[in-house]
This record gives structure tokens, sequence and C-alpha cells, in this order.
């Protein structure tokens, strides 16, 4: 059982082996990514009896450890890469393994405190699975169809068939969100108010739904830094830096990033802070930058009070 002095465990995840380590030990461990690996790691960490572990998100490599020390009563929190390497180098520390990845993410947990992990619901996990295979397919969308611009005639079709293909799967995938949601009362209310909101269609919904869970239980500098459009200050002594956002979820930010343009063009209320931004002379990336903030803050609010989105609104 933890205590107030516990330590802090962070663990580098590999697709094959797990270092682990604790904030206070120079020690490290290392066991296998696969199932026996699992028990052996929870025995460890059992044993060591920590505040927090820290698991470094990695592709997708550390979900099936996360959920299992989740599901067996560990406090887990899954940190940003990125929030990690910064905190890494603003301690003077620039060599990097995974051995000494695993002691930086402990000790960033130790001074951070990350917000601790909470295993999605199974509707959330099947849509987030869902939305990860449709950006896939979308992906894998785009470069066919510019093979398909500069192919030879015998060619083009074979490409156009894939194409084919992939566009009716991205369709399907689609259809599945839309049934899942269906079957899940409490994700049909809040499809409905997210696209209550001009700007938000089904696909930025979806991704708002499986990849922010979070949304409307938290504040607005929280779901800010989630999507990683919350500034942050480089400041030393007198010397004032320029505010700069970053880190956050790389894919939830990408599909909204797209859900604020349209709503740059369309939505009433985001449209007047743009051109309002652009009038006291920012530049166009940082005013979108700030638009997706104001939105992301506005949608936060909305799930939170479970009201649609008005023009005239106390969150607006």
């Amino acid at each position: 059982m933890s205590t107030p002095n516990s330590p802090f465990v962070g663990i580098d995840v590999g697709q094959s082996q797990l270092d682990s380590a604790r904030h206070d030990s120079p020690s490290t461990h290392s066991f296998p990514n696969n199932p026996e690996g699992l028990v052996k790691i929870l025995t460890w960490i059992q044993d060591v009896s920590p505040s927090l572990v820290a698991v470094e998100a990695s592709g997708g490599y550390e979900r099936a450890l996360v959920h299992f020390l989740s599901s067996a009563g560990i406090k887990v929190a899954v940190v940003s890469p990125n929030q990690v390497l910064d905190f890494a180098r603003a301690h003077n520390q620039k060599a990097k393994t995974d051995k000494l990845d695993a002691h930086n993410i402990a000790y960033f947990a130790s001074i951070m405190n990350p917000r601790v992990f909470s295993p999605p619901s199974p509707v959330q996990e099947k849509l987030l699975a869902l939305v990860t295979r449709r950006r896939q397919i979308a992906h894998m969308i785009i470069p066919e169809k510019n093979r398909l611009m500069q192919a030879s005639q015998d060619i083009k079709p074979r490409i156009q068939e894939h194409i084919d293909w992939l566009e009716e799967e991205e369709k399907e995938i689609e259809e599945k969100m839309r049934d899942l949601i269906n079957s899940d009362p409490d994700m049909q209310e809040k499809l409905k108010i997210l696209s209550s909101a001009k700007g938000v269609g089904n696909v930025s919904a979806f991704s708002m739904l499986a990849e922010l869970p979070e949304m409307g239980t938290i504040g607005g500098k929280q779901v800010s830094a989630l999507l990683g459009v919350a500034p942050f200050n480089r400041d030393s002594g007198k010397k004032k830096g320029k505010r700069r956002t970053g880190g956050g979820r790389y894919n939830a930010r990408s599909a909204f990033y797209m859900a604020t343009l349209s709503a740059i063009r369309w939505n009433p209320v985001i449209k007047r802070f743009y051109e309002r931004l652009l009038s006291q002379g920012k530049e166009k990336k940082v005013a979108i930058v700030a638009c997706m903030r104001k939105f992301i803050v506005i949608l936060n609010a909305m799930l939170r009070d479970r009201k649609p989105f008005m023009v005239q609104s106390s969150f607006v």
C-alpha cells in the first residue's frame, strides 16, 4: 500500500521490452513486453508500492500494460513523450537510452504528478478503435490518389479500384461509429450537443468523444492542455519569452484543427473572434490556435452543462 513518501515509478515501453525505474533509485529493471512480462512487472510494482506509475505513451504498445496495471488496482498515468523530453532537457539531461528514459519518466511523475488514468468504457474503447482505423484508411487514400495522377494508363484502373475499396471501407466504419454511439444514450446526447456547434461534423465529434473522453468533466485550461493548445511561458529572470503551445494528444488536435477551420468560416462566435485577432495584427497561425483554444473551451463547457451551442450563452 502506498504512503505519502512512496516512490514514483516510470516505465519506458518498447515493442518487446519494458524498462522500469523508481525516481529515488539508480537501478533499472527490464521485463519482456508480453503476458508473462506483465505479470512479472506487476509483482515488482506491488513490492515497490508506489504512489503512481507513469507510463510513456508509445504508439499503442503501452495499452495492454496500462489496462493490466489499472485493473490490478495500480494508479497509472499515461504521459506524453514530448512532455517528458522537454522536462529532461530542462534538467540538463541530454543523453537518451531506454533505461535512462525510465528514470526521466519516474522523476517527471514525482515532480508533475500527472493525472491518473481512468479506464474507458467499453463503448469508448470500441469507438477509439474505429476512429483510429478510419484515420489510418484516410491516410492511405491520400497517397493513392496522388499515385493515380502519375500512374500509367495500364495501372490507373488498379489504383482506382483500391481507392474505391478504401472509400467504401471508410464509409462502413463511419456507419459503425454512428451505430455504436446510438447504442449508448450518454454518448448519443454528447454527440448531439457537440454537433449543435457549427464547425463540428460527425468525424470531428467522433474523434473528440473517443480521444478526449475527459471533456465535460475537467476545466477549460485542462482540456486545452490535453489538446495541446494551452499556452505556456518561456521566461527566465527578467527575460520574457514568447508564449507557446505544444504537447497534447496529436491525433485529437489534428482532427480538431480541421473542425476549427470550418468554424472560422461558419460559426459566428469563432469567426468574429478570428477576425478580431487578425485586425489586431495577429498572424493567421497564431489566430487559428487561439480559435482552437476558445472553441475547445466552449465545447467543454457545453458538455459540462449539457447544453447545445448558443451564440448568446454563458459559456461563449
